[in-house]
């Protein structure tokens, strides 16, 4: 191989590692683990397999294409961030508008997969979560509002309902009730990472909880919206709609999630507002695992 060669195929893998880097993949896969748990719920045991797979791959398309319009649009926030300086745009890895042509492109093979392997009530949910992500929270809560979090939380609540309606055509209480706990989930799992990087919030002016109310405002936050969150929990349990195995599950996993909460409430250190923004992500993984169960 030559040297142009090689540059040439370095050059490729920087731009590929580039754009999946836009689609966040972390992400994508956090927000197909709630759909597959709602997925195995409703089926009660694996789906149909055109469903599965078009449940799944329209999930992480639609995903990916709002991440990347999220990208598009935030990328004079994230030119100034320390955290996102390096990401694809700011750092010119891929240009802007290229960016938002990658994202409408696979937001647009999404809903269709949705629409041709599931049902179109799947593929008007997907698009609403995704307009409602881009343009209701990215373009206008995120910069306008301290609780663009809680209202934006609504867009990550989605997934495991639009894996319900996949599955059975319809939505159900459960399905409700999977929307509710993700939502009250958000708030705590996002405003203790906003304690671990205001600064960089204040820097792009992004009006988050810490960098408006304060640190003690946000801290309360957590607590109640935890306490809120592990209500909301237990409902599923008092409707008759999960067994002993979910209730004493939510009852631990939530009891973990409310001693970090009220340990960070009283000691306020950097270090128990990561071991609760880590533990959210286990949280809320094990607890859909416990309502397979």
């Amino acid at each position: 191989m030559d040297e142009a060669t090689a540059i040439e195929r370095s050059t490729l893998g920087q731009t590929v590692r580039a754009y999946v880097s836009l689609t966040k993949p972390g992400v994508v896969v956090l927000l197909l683990v709630t759909a597959f748990g709602a997925m195995l719920v409703a089926a009660q045991g694996l789906p149909d397999a055109q469903v599965l797979l078009g449940t799944l791959l329209g999930g992480a398309l639609t995903a990916a294409g709002a991440h990347a319009v999220n990208c598009y649009l935030d990328r004079d926030i994230d030119s100034v961030m320390r955290r996102t300086l390096r990401r694809a745009i700011p750092s010119g890895l891929v240009d802007p508008s290229r960016a938002l042509l990658f994202g409408l492109t696979l937001e647009t093979v999404g809903v269709a997969v949705f629409a041709l392997l599931t049902n179109w009530l799947a593929a008007v949910l997907a698009l609403s979560s995704f307009l409602f992500y881009v343009l209701v929270y990215t373009r206008w809560l995120k910069r306008t509002t301290p609780s663009n979090i809680v209202i934006g939380g609504a867009a990550g609540a989605m997934p495991p309902v639009i894996a319900w309606a996949a599955v059975t055509g319809e939505v159900s209480l459960l399905a409700v009730f999977l929307f509710a706990i993700i939502f009250y989930w958000t708030p705590p799992h996002f405003w203790a990472l906003a304690l671990l990087i205001q600064k960089d919030y204040a820097r792009a002016r992004i009006p988050m909880l810490p960098v408006v109310y304060g640190e003690e405002e946000t801290r309360r936050q957590i607590l109640l919206y935890t306490l809120l969150l592990l209500a909301v929990s237990l409902f599923v349990f008092a409707f008759k709609l999960a067994g002993l195995v979910y209730l004493g599950s939510a009852v631990v996993l939530g009891g973990v999630f409310l001693y970090l909460a009220a340990r960070l409430f009283r000691d306020g250190s950097t270090a128990t507002a990561a071991r609760l923004f880590h533990y959210s992500n286990a949280y809320l993984a094990l607890l859909l695992l416990a309502l397979v169960l």
